[in-house]
């Protein structure tokens, strides 16, 4: 079920060795764009098509009604509202941490005084995925960072179910995170609604969440646009990569693979280790797993053509291994995983021990799930509450402070051949 590569004597010539997932030509990329342009020019008209179409949902209105998304939260079992709070608690006192880590001191070099002030965006938008599963989590861990950074407006878009509800944990997850607003949007129809606004959705400033490959690409193309910023990576399906040694336990490590696979196709799921024998029993393992899973069908999909198990030289190489791939999730399942952590230059997050498993970080353990996907790791980083806010500089002189930088200020400009850049330092030389 998981395919063999064996990179034992590669030295460091093993980038070349390593698959990558990728898609059919440019077809997502195009009908992306056509799914742009249609929702761009004809704003509900189109999303209520492309709902009909890749959702077989017919609905009329796409906003679900305030009253229905409070009531959410009476509907749902109070174990499960319990453990909702729980984690929006988490990644709430997280997300403060980051926020309140930042200090206002001001810089003053030769009588300048520079300062920096944040300022949250507007409105946010987070799409949150559904059709092959639902996703609470994802709602708490857009939302919460939002309101943490003092976003006043947080859309929220999902895709319906078959008979046109969101499902109520869905809805609860949003009463618990203080969403404004819940559509039942999905897809890159969803991206394109509050990218570029409709009759019922305004657009936003920023757009954060994972999705499949087509709200990925969407997500990709209205940021090109430069119509909305799109912070975070590149998230699209999901990743893991499990470095394991024989102090791993075989089927802690077996279903460490299968658990990002379960979120279906198109994602990754490594195993890489530098015992041919740890090789052999996770991957048995993950076979025997597998067999009498409830997600069985979309875990198979993802580890035929992303499913891997790799046999390298060293611990060292294994860690090289993970870098290469820069994958969203990585676990360090083996002895010194503190030390080889330090090698570790791309992933969106490490998970350390054997006590670590991935499934805490994507509730519970506070820093979002949303995280780089697609190599994008080597780039970039997972959802912070950064991303929600605007860094603004003032800048403040003194005429003596002035007078002391004018003659470089009036240097550089005039090389520039900006005349009236350098005579707008030497007016107020003369002012002074």
């Amino acid at each position: 079920m998981l395919t063999r590569l064996d990179l034992r004597g590669c030295g460091t010539d093993v980038r070349g060795r390593l698959p990558r997932p990728g898609w059919d030509g440019e077809a997502p990329v195009d009908a992306v764009r056509m799914i742009l342009a249609d929702v761009r020019s004809r704003g509900d008209e189109a999303v209520r098509e492309c709902t009909e179409r890749f959702d077989r949902v017919s609905l009329d209105d796409l906003r679900v009604p305030a009253a229905e998304v409070g009531a959410a939260l009476h509907a749902i079992p109070a174990p499960l509202r319990e453990a909702l709070e729980a984690a929006a608690a988490s990644v709430e006192a997280y997300h403060r941490h980051q926020y309140e880590a930042w200090t206002a001191t001001p810089h003053e070099r030769d009588g300048i005084v520079v300062k920096e002030m944040r300022r949250p965006v507007d409105r946010a938008g987070c799409y949150v995925p559904g059709g092959r599963a639902r996703y609470p989590s994802t709602v708490l861990m857009t939302a919460v960072p939002a309101r943490v950074a003092g976003v006043p407006e947080v859309a929220l878009c999902v895709p319906p179910q078959g008979d046109g509800t969101v499902p109520a944990v869905t809805l609860a997850a949003a009463a618990i995170a203080g969403v404004d607003e819940v559509y039942r949007i999905g897809g890159a129809q969803a991206v394109g609604a509050m990218a570029y606004g409709t009759e019922s959705v305004r657009a936003v400033d920023v757009i954060v969440g994972p999705g499949n490959l087509f709200v990925a690409v969407a997500k990709r193309e209205v940021l090109g646009e430069g119509v909305v910023g799109v912070p975070a990576g590149f998230a699209g399906p999901s990743e893991v990569v499990v470095v394991a040694d024989a102090t791993a336990p075989v089927d802690c490590a077996a279903i460490d693979v299968i658990v990002q696979a379960e979120h279906g196709p198109d994602g990754l799921a490594w195993l890489v280790t530098w015992s041919e024998q740890v090789a052999d029993e996770v991957s048995a393992a993950v076979a025997r797993l597998v067999e009498d899973a409830p997600r069985r069908a979309d875990i198979e999909a993802t580890l035929r053509t992303g499913g891997y198990a790799v046999v390298v030289d060293s611990p060292e190489a294994a860690v090289e291994v993970a870098n290469l791939i820069a994958p969203e999730h990585l676990e360090l399942m083996c002895e010194g995983a503190d030390d080889l952590l330090a090698l570790v230059r791309h992933a969106g997050v490490v998970f350390c021990g054997p006590w670590a498993p991935a499934s805490v970080g994507d509730y519970v353990a506070g820093p979002s799930h949303v995280l780089p996907t697609y190599g994008s790791a080597r780039y970039s980083s997972g959802l912070r509450v950064d991303d929600f806010l605007r860094t603004i500089h003032s800048v403040t002189l003194d005429a003596a402070a002035l007078a002391k930088v004018a003659p470089h200020v009036a240097a550089i400009a005039e090389a520039e051949g900006l005349a009236a850049h350098a005579r707008a330092v030497r007016l107020r030389e003369v002012e002074a």
